[in-house]
């Protein structure tokens, strides 16, 4: 009997049609998945396998616009989910009730990144409840409750290089852990593992069911420092273990997390979906396909577009697109970075909101970003071999590969995002959305209106936001406070005269935070307006709550 082994996992919800949805689902056999919606919706798939697992992405037609409808998946024709006595809501699909027209009603966009697994229920939690536990239990205790309209996760899922307990004991069954990599992942049955833990979380399943979701990995994804260099990825290369884990991991990404970021266009032009949905397995044709994007940034693209009515989101791919050599660094290689560039200028005046969603903040503490600019132009040679080979052992240590990193893209990044928000058809909110370092705050360029074409009119600022789930030692959070500070910022300008880097663009400040914690951010956008608000799971008698700790509005130029 077939049963359904994880998901499903609402996608894609398409904001112009208002009519059609996206469910991923993964079977213990080869089936056909359905999704009868209560309304008469539906839509038909067989399954497509890989290394052994099946897998579903179900596309859902017919769908009313304006409705909230209850859904079931059936695998063969037998109802899997929901699944007999369930304690939680049907899982929905809510539709816009008017996509892209001036009366619709507000966008809510959450965020967030960096989230281990959650131990089980009865088990002890030492960093504090799961932020989307906790958003599950606020969604389950009252149905009415403002959901939000999608879910960016920005990196780190999984985490490929940091396993818990329990899928350890799983490794020591297939292979000798003294052996590399040890305790981390080698290939492709261990990643559904790492998912399998991650997403049979009972209240992540069922808040993935029908929320929407959008996704971008980020280094743990694969393994910390992954593409901080070149001398790493050639050091990497020479190891063994390493090509089987970077294939695996490209691999389980397009299948569990890429794949559902795709509109149904895009999946039915995808020549890879097609070949792998065609072939009786489609594995090999994975392998070569994720082998080709390791060689080459360049035949990937894991970069997307999403519309949310007047609402534009760019998902940014800022870990596999980089040009890595010294003298040519780049966090985007030439052809991704034309296609940012397209995708921000194309139809000016067509949205009111512009969010960039990459896994890497933008803008750091200052002291931060200066130190990651000096250490690029060490490793550049700026101060000859000896500071270079030094300069590369402290970029690996100090994990210094945020977009300061890669001094001209941080440049032309910030030209960009200035460009976009000066003019007659300049949105409201110019937002860039990131995550990786464990903790929130909300920083703003302060352009001068001296420069060529005036400062923008748009509110332009850096929304940082995590973890999910995860901690932060004591001395690293108090790094980030004094990043910030006036001694902080003097360090940082010794260290931008020692390595003779000149200044940043421009300067800017920090208008929140830092918080600490398990977190999550949500956009609210209508018309041109935009409010922000951060909450943390904390534990309490009743159990993992959201608590609020800001609401801000953020309209231009305020």
């Amino acid at each position: 009997m077939t049963g359904l082994r994880l998901g499903p996992l609402l996608r894609y919800v398409d904001w112009e049609s208002g009519s059609r949805a996206t469910v991923w689902v993964e079977a213990t056999r080869p089936c056909t998945a359905e999704v009868r919606c209560a309304d008469g919706a539906g839509g038909v798939s067989p399954t497509f396998a890989v290394q052994g697992h099946h897998y579903a992405l179900v596309v859902v037609r017919g769908l009313a616009p304006g409705s909230t409808t209850p859904y079931e998946v059936l695998l063969d024709g037998r109802r899997v989910w929901p699944p007999e006595g369930s304690r939680f809501p049907p899982s929905t699909i809510t539709t816009p009730a008017v996509p892209q027209a001036e009366e619709a009603g507000p966008v809510r966009v959450a965020f967030g990144s960096c989230r281990w697994a959650a131990p089980p229920a009865q088990g002890h939690d030492p960093i504090g409840p799961d932020a989307l536990d906790a958003l599950a239990a606020r969604l389950t205790e009252d149905p009415e409750a403002v959901r939000p309209d999608v879910l960016l996760l920005l990196g780190d899922q999984v985490y490929a290089d940091e396993t818990s307990a329990a899928t350890q004991r799983r490794l020591a069954v297939r292979r000798d852990l003294d052996e590399a990599p040890g305790v981390e992942v080698a290939d492709y049955e261990e990643y559904t593992q790492l998912y399998d833990e991650s997403w049979r979380d009972p209240e992540v399943r069922w808040l993935l069911s029908t929320v929407p979701s959008c996704m971008i990995f980020d280094d743990h994804d694969v393994i910390d420092d992954w593409n901080t260099s070149a001398a790493w990825v050639r050091d990497m290369r020479r190891t063994p273990w390493w090509q089987e884990r970077i294939v695996s991991g490209l691999m389980s990404y397009w299948v569990y997390q890429h794949l559902g970021n795709l509109s149904p266009e895009a999946l039915e032009a995808d020549p890879v979906y097609a070949a792998v949905r065609a072939a009786p397995d489609g594995t090999e044709i994975l392998r070569g396909h994720a082998a080709a994007a390791d060689a080459d940034p360049s035949r990937a693209r894991w970069s997307y577009r999403r519309v949310f009515g007047r609402v534009r989101l760019l998902m940014v791919d800022s870990r596999a697109a980089r040009t890595l050599e010294e003298q040519e660094r780049s966090m985007l290689h030439d052809e991704e970075e034309r296609w940012l560039r397209d995708e921000v200028l194309a139809d000016p005046g067509s949205y009111d909101h512009l969010l960039i969603g990459t896994s890497l903040p933008w803008l750091l503490p200052p002291l931060i970003h200066e130190a990651e600019t000096w250490n690029a132009a060490l490793c550049r040679g700026g101060r000859g071999e000896r500071w270079a080979r030094l300069g590369e052992k402290v970029r690996r240590a100090a994990d210094l590969e945020h977009w300061a990193a890669f001094p001209e893209s941080f440049r032309r990044l910030s030209e960009l995002l200035r460009d976009v928000g000066r003019g007659p058809d300049a949105p409201a909110t110019v937002c860039v959305l990131s995550g990786d370092v464990h903790h929130a705050y909300i920083a703003e360029p302060q352009w001068s209106d001296a420069v060529p074409g005036g400062a923008p009119t748009a509110h332009v600022l850096q929304l940082t936001c995590s973890p999910v789930h995860n901690s932060v030692p004591g001395y690293i959070r108090a790094g980030f406070r004094f990043g910030w500070s006036r001694a902080g910022r003097w360090l940082g300008r010794a260290l931008a005269l020692h390595g003779r880097t000149g200044s940043p663009p421009m300067p800017w400040r920090k208008t929140g935070g830092p918080w600490f914690g398990n977190q999550l951010m949500t956009l609210t956008l209508h018309g041109r307006k935009a409010a922000l608000t951060l909450v943390q799971a904390r534990a309490t008698p009743a159990g993992a709550q959201l608590v609020p700790v800001l609401e801000r509005s953020l309209a231009p130029n305020e």
